[in-house]
């Protein structure tokens, strides 16, 4: 084995800005794909059957789909179809948000059907409205009991995330790429990531251990 990780040291600080690009993506895409996934739960344990058919069509599209596929279809079709040349970042959010509001939603479904439904019945014996029930007594529980599920699907999106090198997004997986093509040596600079992403999870794991703790210390 040749290996020499001296010639990656003048590239550390060009890898080291993907952090921050794998980490905003991962944000904004979790962001909106948690909002979605809140409404397509909604829809999901409402008695409107098209709502409730559209949010199970939808997750059955985007969970049977391959998400590569999904970000190819946004980057390279919506030009295509529309004229409107997709900003990178732009086509990055909508693939990871929309797939991850699939499942996102079947995870608060989940959790909304697991609190007691002694708690609907409460409610609505004392007259609060299902919207200020919902928001109020019953997704407030159900966040509890899914938060590790959610800070789960979090760490996934992040490593996920190294799908956008195959469009040119400027993260660390493509920075690494970039290094390896400059220096004809793919393995230390690939290695150098792969390192970067498991502290990003383990990062990601210890706080969403920590925010599980506060949760049972509150209650």
């Amino acid at each position: 084995m040749n290996l020499d990780f001296s010639q990656i040291v003048p590239y550390i600080p060009f890898m080291l800005e993907g952090i921050w690009e794998t980490l905003k993506l991962a944000i904004v895409a979790i962001l909106f794909g948690f909002i979605l996934g809140n409404i397509l739960a909604l829809f999901k344990i409402g008695r409107i059957r098209p709502l409730r058919w559209f949010a199970d069509a939808y997750t059955s599209i985007f969970r049977g789909t391959p998400l590569i596929l999904q970000l190819m279809i946004i980057y390279f079709a919506v030009p295509q179809l529309t004229g409107y040349d997709i900003p990178i970042f732009l086509s990055a959010i909508l693939a990871f948000g929309l797939n991850s509001s699939a499942y996102v939603s079947e995870i608060i479904r989940a959790g909304i059907q697991a609190v007691d439904k002694g708690q609907t019945e409460a409610a609505l014996a004392l007259g609060v409205p299902y919207r200020q029930m919902m928001t109020d007594i019953i997704l407030p529980q159900a966040m509890k009991n899914i938060l590790p599920a959610l800070m789960n699907e979090f760490i996934t999106l992040t490593k996920e995330s190294a799908l956008v090198s195959t469009i040119g997004y400027l993260d660390l997986m493509r920075r690494a790429q970039v290094v390896g093509a400059d220096l004809y040596r793919n393995f230390e600079p690939l290695l150098f990531v792969g390192v970067i992403y498991w502290l990003l999870v383990m990062g990601l794991t210890l706080i969403g251990r920590f925010l599980e703790r506060r949760l049972r210390v509150s209650d």
